[in-house]
């Protein structure tokens, strides 16, 4: 990584801006898919109008001093958007197009989410804005403490709860644990370790944390395979996006004997038609930081790339990849959102028009957040959970919620993100009809 300070060129920032803009607002497009849900179940208006913003919406302005000696100033976020069922819960990003109505409208998600799969959690989100390619791990590690020393007391472990998410790993969180556990002050030192969870088990987190999430979207393609008599054995699988869970879900899947046809991220797309060994894709992609350049495929467009002739296709990379020219290209059976967020409405419709089922990301990536709370039991209860005992949990959990989401879809002959949603609102109203509004 880079140590020098990158300033950024007039030129490429207004084009950044552009691309931004071009995207939508994804707190409007979380919105829009919401209210379809809410009208489903008849949503009392008070009960919406509560939920339809989130409680607390945090920004932090803070300097770190930079590995050259000067210091730069880092905007951070941490949006709160709902806490009936339990603590804030939600990932840190560190993202150069991280903005706050991306953090509302993933904290949203996080709240439906936890709700669906009935876990004791409300939602939350955060981050920081910059790239974090262009900085050493000493500053990133200034960065993270800093940012955490800034939201002080607003995260906790029986308040708000962050976790991985885009850019940022375990390390980041044991930082953020550590920070977190200084400012507590000693006495509570050993009482704290759940004010984040995604942490290395070293430092008390969970054995099956870091594949959670792809393998939630694995046992949802299971499901569906079982379901609709498909075999996945030969199948073809293409993957957008090769970090955490795109990886994952890639060697999952090949374990079962389908076939990785192709893979994209940031740095291009790639494809190969006798597969693509995700193995060693991930080496190539932990050394270099894209799947660019992989000499076990040939280089595509993005065009080319979804298009490709496959069964089941993977989003796993950012919000709004899939536009309306992108479904109007894919021929697959199956869409699997691994990523949150990565499909524009007006897409899907033309989706489920050409018969393509689209597992929501509510359902099918929330395998990190179920994990995230066994963690956080493990942290409360000061134990250590063997790596069958949460993977059968994950498995049997995920496979309950997505027969849930099947049967309320088949009753009220609506699509499966409206289902995954009106389960989760359905919960969330009937919490506020008994405890009422204080005072």
């Amino acid at each position: 990584m880079s140590t020098a300070q990158t300033p950024v060129a007039p030129v490429a920032q207004k084009n950044a801006e552009v691309a931004l803009k071009d995207r939508g607002n994804l707190f409007e497009i979380a919105t829009k898919q919401i209210e379809k849900a809410m009208k489903l179940i008849n949503m009392e208006p008070d009960i919406a109008q509560i939920i339809g913003q989130p409680k607390n919406e945090l920004i932090v302005n803070f300097p770190v001093r930079r590995d050259n000696g000067r210091i730069e100033m880092f905007k951070g976020y941490r949006v709160q958007h709902n806490n009936i069922l339990g603590p804030y819960k939600g990932g840190m990003r560190y993202h150069h197009e991280a903005n706050l109505d991306e953090m509302k409208a993933l904290a949203s998600w996080m709240t439906y989410k936890s709700a669906l799969h009935e876990i004791p959690f409300g939602g939350g989100k955060g981050g920081i804005k910059f790239d974090p390619r262009q900085y050493s791990k000493t500053e990133l590690e200034r960065i993270t403490r800093r940012f955490t020393a800034a939201l002080g007391t607003n995260i906790g472990p029986d308040h708000d709860i962050p976790a991985p998410d885009v850019n940022t790993n375990s390390q980041t969180m044991v930082w953020m644990m550590d920070t977190y556990m200084n400012i507590a002050g000693a006495s509570d030192r050993n009482t704290v370790r759940g004010v984040v969870t995604g942490k290395s088990v070293s430092a008390g987190g969970s054995h099956g944390r870091a594949e959670a999430t792809g393998q939630g979207v694995v046992h949802c393609i299971t499901e569906w395979a079982k379901d609709t008599g498909f075999n996945l054995d030969g199948c073809h699988v293409i993957i957008q996006g090769f970090g955490n869970v795109g990886s994952y879900a890639a060697r999952l899947l090949s374990q079962k004997g389908a076939v990785i046809l192709g893979v994209g991220d940031v740095g291009g797309y790639i494809a190969n038609s006798e597969g693509i060994n995700p193995h060693k894709l991930g080496e190539h992609v932990h050394k270099s930081g894209s799947v660019a350049g992989y000499k076990g495929a040939s280089k595509i467009t993005r065009e080319e790339f979804f298009a490709l002739d496959a069964h089941i296709f993977v989003p796993a990379a950012l919000e709004l990849e899939v536009g309306v020219a992108e479904a109007k290209a894919l021929k697959v059976k199956m869409m699997v959102e691994g990523a949150n967020g990565p499909t524009y409405p007006e897409a899907e419709e033309i989706l489920l028009e050409k018969g393509i089922a689209v597992i929501p990301d509510i359902l099918c990536n929330s395998g990190g957040v179920i994990v995230s709370y066994y963690e956080w039991l493990q942290n409360k209860r000061a134990e250590q959970w063997e790596m069958a005992d949460v993977l059968g949990r994950l498995e049997r959990r995920m496979k309950q919620t997505y027969q849930n989401v099947r049967q309320y879809a088949l009753a009220q002959k609506t699509d499966w993100r409206t289902a995954s949603y009106a389960i989760g609102l359905e919960r969330l109203q009937h919490v506020y009809k008994e405890r009422g509004i204080f005072p």
